[in-house]
């Protein structure tokens, strides 16, 4: 294809996919089903090139920016607090489901072998955190809850790409016990050094930046910075992005200027949008192929819809199983157990909240030319990834049924003002400070302090020639009082004392203010990078 033909398709893939999402969002549908139909329908369009999914671009392309663009938004103090129950989904309900469902798959798939039923368990098995952080969104799920499904799904892909390796080795040679523990330990050990240690040196150079432009630029290619090497180590890349974006995302009070924070977020806001809703539409793209080969190699209609029936039952139950008695642990194990654990409500929630997506997708087609019904399992895993996504459907339905507690925005919205207020009282505490050698004109200590009219005041009555000029009396105070401002935020959140919604709505207030100070600071001449 002719890179002009290219370039109309990519343009045609990206209009599709933001007018199905906008109009999926005024109907009140689900975008990612409404995408995934829309793939489905046009990739039988014999105008329509046909589509193949390349794993290792997806992997390396596409889940990567996907991972970080979540991760930077995560609270890591939530995940911290929360580390017990995610581990117990991102290891343990990973482990059981790969097994549960590959004994599945290898009794009710015929001609398969044991090693690629377990590989179809591991390309299953992890929920999509772009899909889970959509839903949740849109339901309104309690914090807790939330807290724990992103975690999860952050973190289940690097056990289910283990177990997946393991599961392929099986296929070619042969894999003992203690190899896939081995191999475990590598791909957690290798994806936390490399992860952190790319966050580490990257906090460091954009601690220094002080342009925009050049911190966004560097943060576009934070997730293949650390993806690729933890990836040639043999360590996990999945983990390796999602610690680098979790320490960046927490520390980046401290590392970015505000305007930077806002680009970021903005820049990463709008390449999730796309990458995430693209990928559905991609997948429905790509079923048009999947089709063709179950066709010929699949053991017929019914006996193809009752298997695939058969696994979405193995992969809920397997889920339910794990919840039900992982809440059992909680509600009557060790004391400390207790105080930690969830309620019976909140279990049967997150058993309806396995939706799957890009990485299912993904993985199945890293299963090697070698592997048995090859074709039927990638066509299976298409049908996992629909089937989970219309389930999501009912999880508003679930959460109402449960009378599961909504969050509470009238008590969010006053704690973020008590630590917005604590934030302005430490603000006047440093404009004191900054006052007791300086004379300053006294409509620049009203502005200060009450936000009255000011700037046609100043521009009405200009400063005489001889003091200092009342628009750069107050850009100076003010960025002194917005630092101190910052700074008792970011000691609330050390000592725990308000929840990281109303952090982060603190922090981005006192972003948007400092970034309005900078519409009254001289442009340097020739300079476009501020």
């Amino acid at each position: 294809m002719d890179p002009v033909a290219t370039i109309s398709w990519i343009v045609c893939f990206v209009v599709v996919t933001v007018a199905v999402t906008g109009l999926s969002g005024r109907v009140g549908w689900s975008a990612p089903i409404v995408l995934v139909t829309v793939g489905v329908a046009v990739s039988f369009i014999p105008a329509v090139p046909a589509i193949e999914l390349q794993p290792e671009f997806v992997l390396y392309g596409i889940l990567p920016p996907l991972l970080y663009a979540a991760a930077i938004r995560t609270s890591f103090v939530d995940v911290r607090a929360r580390r017990d129950g995610i581990l117990l989904l991102s290891v343990g309900l990973v482990t059981f489901t790969v097994v549960a469902v590959g004994f599945v798959t290898w009794w009710i798939v015929p001609s398969i072998t044991l090693a690629a039923a377990f590989a179809f368990g591991a390309v299953v098995a992890p929920t999509d955190a772009v899909a889970v952080s959509a839903m949740a969104g849109r339901i309104g799920l309690p914090r807790r809850l939330v807290t724990v499904l992103e975690g999860e799904s952050l973190l289940n892909d690097a056990t289910a790409l283990v177990a997946l390796n393991a599961a392929i080795a099986a296929i070619l040679s042969t894999v003992t016990p203690w190899m896939v523990v081995g191999d475990f330990g590598l791909a957690v050990g290798g994806g936390l050094a490399v992860g952190l240690g790319v966050a580490f040196v990257l906090s460091m150079i954009r601690k220094r930046l002080r342009a925009p432009v050049l911190d966004t630029s560097l943060s576009l290619v934070t997730p293949y910075v650390a993806f690729i090497p933890a990836q040639l180590i043999h360590g996990s890349g999945v983990l390796a992005v999602v610690v680098a974006g979790l320490y960046l995302g927490y520390r980046s009070p401290v590392i970015q200027t505000a305007e930077a924070r806002i680009a970021e977020t903005l820049n990463w806001r709008t390449i999730q949008f796309l990458l995430e809703n693209a990928v559905f539409l991609f997948i429905g793209l790509a079923a048009s192929g999947i089709l063709k080969g179950v066709a010929t190699t699949g053991p017929g209609p019914w006996q193809t819809a009752g298997i695939a029936v058969v696994i979405l039952l193995a992969l809920f139950l397997s889920r339910a199983l794990w919840m039900l008695l992982s809440t059992t642990v909680y509600r009557f194990g060790p004391e400390w157990l207790r105080q930690r654990g969830w309620s019976w409500r909140t279990g049967a929630a997150v058993s309806f909240a396995g939706v799957r997506g890009v990485v299912t997708l993904a993985a199945v087609f890293l299963l090697p030319e070698a592997t048995p019904g090859r074709a039927y399992l990638q066509f299976l895993a298409l049908v996992v990834v629909v089937g989970t996504l219309l389930q999501g459907l009912t999880l508003p339905w679930i959460i109402r049924l449960l009378h599961l507690p909504a969050p509470n925005w009238r008590q969010e919205m006053d704690e973020t003002h008590r630590l917005l207020a604590e934030a302005q009282t430490a603000g006047l505490t440093r404009l004191d400070e900054e006052l007791v050698d300086t004379e300053v004109e006294e409509r620049v200590l009203v502005r200060l302090r009450t936000n009255a009219r000011f700037l046609s005041d100043a521009l009405e009555a200009p400063s005489p020639e001889d003091s200092e000029p009342v628009l750069t009396a107050y850009n100076r105070l003010r960025r002194s009082m917005i630092l101190a401002e910052r700074e008792a935020v970011i000691t609330a959140r050390s000592e725990g004392r308000y929840q990281e919604l109303s952090v982060r709505a603190a922090l981005a207030a006192i972003d948007l203010e400092e970034t309005a100070l900078k519409v009254n600071k001289p442009r340097r001449p020739g300079s476009n990078l501020t």
